[in-house]
């Protein structure tokens, strides 16, 4: 048997008109695909300055700034210390003696957050108690009761958030508002544990009578 020889190039040459209609078939799809792109023509704008010569009046008048002189101040020092005595300087303490502790926790209030839950053995006392104002207009209607509140001592006896846990007269100017405004003034013994001032939360009540 006699094998066949084949030269590459009758290869090459068959496949070359697919090649070429492959090609031509890219170019038109591309072609109808892509974006039109408009080209702007580029305008070149030339701007002349001019230089204008000033008159020989005109730079007379204009005056160049005037340098300022600084003062000379001449330091003299002189020297006492030699073959004389030396003076006593007197030192003088202004620093004292502080019992500020360093390593102790400094506590910061925050108002309203308190744990309601906090265990004591001497409840906080009133020290400072402000009568609340009563509003005229609660005397005329003859509208009496107790607003029911819920206030924050802190630890050195002062007064934090409070709340309204039973309304009598709410609304700006009502008896809701005078109670609050009174007991935030109160100055309170704080509670304890175990010895110790403790902020807690405590509840009573503010009466209003008209007689």
């Amino acid at each position: 048997m006699h094998k066949k020889i084949t030269d590459w190039k009758d290869t090459a040459d068959s496949y070359y008109d697919k090649a070429v209609s492959l090609a031509v078939l890219i170019l038109l799809f591309a072609f109808i695909v892509s974006p039109k792109i408009e080209v702007k023509p580029f305008k070149r704008e030339v701007k002349v300055t001019e230089a204008i010569d000033i008159p020989p009046e005109i730079k007379e008048k204009i005056k160049p700034p005037e340098e300022t002189v600084k003062p000379i101040v001449e330091i003299v020092v002189e020297d006492d210390l030699e073959g004389g005595e030396e003076e006593d300087i007197e030192i003088v303490d202004t620093i004292e003696k502080t019992s500020l502790d360093p390593y102790e926790e400094v506590k910061t209030k925050v108002i309203g957050q308190t744990s309601k839950f906090v265990a004591y053995e001497d409840p906080p006392v009133v020290i400072k108690r402000i009568s609340p104002e009563y509003p005229e207009f609660a005397k005329n209607a003859s509208i009496e009761g107790a607003v029911t509140l819920e206030v924050e001592v802190f630890a050195d006896g002062s007064v934090g958030a409070v709340e309204v846990k039973k309304s009598l007269l709410p609304g700006p100017g009502g008896l809701d508002e005078a109670a609050v405004e009174a007991v935030k003034k109160w100055e309170f013994s704080p509670a304890k544990s175990n010895g110790k001032p403790v902020a807690v939360w405590v509840t009573f009540d503010v009466n209003f009578s008209l007689n």
